[in-house]
């Protein structure tokens, strides 16, 4: 920024006795000063662009009013400040038709050495100052302009303020289209929906939208002066690419869930077959009609069991586009079924009793690879002759009504310090036989259920297990049944596991810190 002492000033007067005068007085203010006599020598010299140009209203060829406004009006010289002078001129009026023709200040002869001092050294200031702003602008509009996001600020009516590049291009319109112009209708066609704008409160809004095949996270701020809304910055983000790429995850872990189901379905399945071909085998070899009618019967009870089973598993892989409603209890009960051989192989019991009828709104086949996962993950850390704890209850998380699934195994645990890591796609401690992907798969669709997962382990001899917490909102609950409920049944499960010689130490060091309520790890623990 050039120091106001050493400013270069363009003095422009046709008479020379006047700018000797006026020259004298800025010199010794510390000035450099040029001058011209004319309205076209001043053009060409104003194009070195001076700091400042002191311009006589009367020229011998141009008039002063003129020679300024076409100085105003080319872009390369419009910042340069005019302070327009005359001795002829001083009437209010001939003042008015100066400065809305674009100069920055007006004096008449006689002028004062220090009042001309004091003029130009504001003027100077003021263009310091604007410059300074016009820098700030463009260092907000390229680094904005840097940004992969969409980003637009709006005024209180919603129309464009400012918008950086990138929301330029998503509109498919010209930048100088874009600013001012209606953002609802712009942002209707990228989202489908822009009803976020329509908001009163001041407080961040954050959400995903789907429009077609695109997605986008957006995030609405309001723009405060005091205690006045002035306006809002809106934030887009493109999630299509991460959307597609977890899809593609989410269906790596499916086709790997069914890879590890599939033997266990084939034994499930292998029993009544061979049941079936020993039955039809005896009914071709028998004589007797009654004995052949019994077999059939009995052939077609196995045909039954393999057919249930077929569901069983189909079901565990349908899905539907849009939310349902859910019964909690055919869920977990749809997923112990495919892991029934499992257990009774291992000799592990699973502690769940059918409490009341819970209802969540969701997507089933999502939320059965959720259960899947984690009731697989206990299988897996499980002891032989073990024994895993299900329980659901209603709950209330942050002001939501919902329901919450706790799955406890009494296994060895999961150490300290891989805690960190457990949720993060591809970590897996079961080297070849695992992906890496069901709990980052299962924290992902609980997200998107806009609930909660969370856990909680110790490694302690005598005490170790793993609890995992799902909350899912919008529960439907039954009349007449309270949140004692949730209660008596983490009771029932502390004085189960209790009883099997295991209590659950809690570790307060670990990586989630949120309070599994009611659950019997929190009630061992304060019960110590």
């Amino acid at each position: 920024m050039t120091p106001l002492t050493t400013s270069r000033i363009l003095l422009v007067d046709d008479n020379e006795q006047n700018r000797y005068v006026l020259s004298r007085i800025l010199t010794r203010a510390g000035f450099n000063v040029e001058q011209a006599g004319t309205g076209k020598e001043a053009l060409e010299k104003v194009r070195d662009l001076p700091d400042l140009v002191i311009l006589d209203v009367k020229l011998p060829d141009l008039s002063g009013y003129q020679v300024c406004q076409r100085i105003k009006s080319d872009r390369a010289t419009a910042a340069v400040p005019v302070l327009q002078i005359s001795a002829s001129f001083v009437s209010n009026e001939s003042k008015v038709q100066a400065l809305e023709g674009g100069a920055d200040g007006y004096l008449t002869h006689p002028i004062d050495a220090t009042v001309l001092v004091a003029t130009v050294k504001s003027l100077l200031r003021l263009k310091q100052v604007e410059a300074i702003s016009r820098e700030s602008a463009q260092q907000w509009q390229s680094t904005v302009d840097a940004l992969p996001e969409y980003l637009v600020l709006l005024d209180t009516e919603n129309k464009v303020v400012r918008c950086n590049r990138a929301f330029v291009e998503l509109s498919g319109k010209p930048f100088n289209e874009v600013i001012g112009s209606d953002s609802v209708a712009i942002l209707e066609d990228v989202l489908g929906s822009a009803d976020f704008l329509r908001r009163t409160e001041t407080s961040r809004y954050v959400a995903e939208q789907q429009h077609g095949t695109h997605w986008f996270r957006v995030t609405a701020d309001a723009v405060m002066a005091g205690e006045e809304r002035i306006g809002s910055i809106v934030v887009l983000m493109n999630l299509t690419e991460s959307k597609l790429a977890e899809e593609s995850l989410r269906n790596s872990e499916k086709l790997a869930a069914t890879g590890r189901l599939a033997h266990t379905i084939a034994h499930e399945i292998n029993n009544p077959l061979e049941a079936l071909t020993n039955l039809l085998y005896l009914s071709s070899h028998s004589d007797q009609p009654e004995a052949i009618q019994e077999y059939l019967r009995q052939a077609t009870k196995e045909l039954d069991r393999v057919a249930k089973i077929t569901k069983q598993v189909l079901a565990f892989h349908r899905d539907t586009k849009t939310p349902v409603e859910l019964d909690v209890h055919e869920m977990v009960q749809s997923v112990l079924a495919l892991y029934a051989i499992q257990l009774e192989g291992n000799g592990i019991k699973v502690d769940y009793r059918k409490g009341p009828s819970y209802k969540v709104q969701g997507y089933p086949g999502e939320l059965r690879q959720v259960l899947a996962n984690l009731i697989g993950n206990a299988i897996d850390a499980s002891p032989a002759q073990g024994t895993i704890f299900i329980r659901t209850r209603r709950a209330t998380q942050n002001g939501v009504r919902g329901v919450v699934f706790t799955i406890y195994d009494m296994g060895a645990g999961i150490p300290q310090e891989i805690r960190a890591r457990i949720l993060e796609p591809f970590f897996t401690t079961k080297e070849l036989k695992g992906t890496g992907l069901g709990l980052w798969l299962a924290k992902s669709i609980v997200l998107k259920h806009e609930g909660t997962l969370s856990f909680r382990s110790n490694c302690g001899p005598g005490r170790s297990g793993t609890c995992f917490r799902i909350f899912l909102p919008a529960g439907e609950f039954p009349e007449g049944h309270s949140n004692q409920d949730g209660s008596k049944a983490s009771e029932t499960i502390a004085q189960s596991a209790a009883a099997s010689g295991k209590l659950l130490r809690i570790d307060q060091d670990s990586v989630n810190k949120e309070k599994v309520d009611q659950s019997p790890f929190t009630r061992n623990k304060r019960g110590r």
